[in-house]
């Protein structure tokens, strides 16, 4: 027989239900947030400005 606590466990609501590692679409979701945020990052420092204001020598 299945212990109670274990069904209960499987039943995830909120952000748990996308983001778990028990299942393979939860991990699948980790996964891609990881790399949807690396590449945000990415694109962030590759676009941003490249000039910096200098000091003005008087």
């Amino acid at each position: 027989m299945a212990d109670p606590k274990t069904d209960d466990q499987l039943h995830f609501t909120d952000i748990k239900k996308y983001f778990n590692s028990y299942t393979l679409t939860g991990g699948m979701n980790s996964i891609l947030a990881t790399y949807g945020g690396i590449a945000l990052m990415v694109l962030y420092f590759k676009l941003r400005s490249k000039t910096t204001p200098g000091l003005k020598a008087t």
